[in-house]
C-alpha cells in the first residue's frame, strides 16, 4: 500500500498525526553502556601452574624411587632364598646324575657286552678329561 492510502495524503505534518505511539527513551535517558573489556579471572597464573606440576612430577619421582627401592628389596631376598636352598638343590641334582650315570654305565656293559676289549665308562675321545654331556642328555636316542 502506498503511503497516501495509509495517512490520506501525502507526507507527515507532524508526530502526532501517527494512529500507533513510537516508543522513546524513558525520561532522564537509558543508562550508560558498559563497553569496557573485564576479562574474568579464568584460572590460576602460569607461576602456580608451574610449581604445581614440579609438584607432582617430584612426588611422582619419589614413588618410582621408593618402588624401586622395594622391588630391589624383594629381589634380594628371592636371591637369598634361592642361595639359601641351593645346596639342597644341588644334591638332588648331584643324586640324579648319579642315578642316571649309573643307568647309562649297566645300559652300556648291556649294549657292549659282546664286544671284545670295551672297556665300560672309558672316554672314547681319550682327553683325559671328563666333561658333562652338553645337552644334559646321558642315553643315546634310539
Amino acid at each position: 500500500m502506498t503511503e497516501y492510502v495509509v495517512r490520506g495524503g501525502k507526507g507527515l505534518k507532524s508526530i502526532k498525526d501517527l494512529k500507533g505511539l513510537q516508543d522513546g527513551p524513558p525520561p532522564g535517558g537509558f543508562p550508560a553502556v558498559r563497553y569496557g573489556r573485564r576479562i574474568m579471572n579464568t584460572g590460576p597464573s602460569g607461576a602456580v601452574l608451574v610449581l604445581a606440576s614440579t609438584a607432582v612430577i617430584a612426588f611422582g619421582f619419589y614413588q618410582i624411587g621408593q618402588g624401586n627401592i622395594k622391588r630391589r628389596a624383594l629381589k634380594k631376598e628371592k636371591v637369598d632364598a634361592r642361595v639359601a636352598i641351593l645346596p639342597l638343590i644341588q644334591a638332588e641334582e648331584d643324586a640324579r646324575f648319579a642315578a642316571a650315570r649309573r643307568r647309562e654305565l649297566e645300559e652300556e656293559a648291556r649294549i657292549m657286552r659282546n664286544v671284545d676289549g670295551w672297556v665300560v665308562g672309558h672316554n672314547v675321545y681319550n682327553s683325559g678329561r671328563w666333561m658333562r654331556p652338553a645337552n644334559g642328555k646321558l642315553a643315546a636316542e634310539y
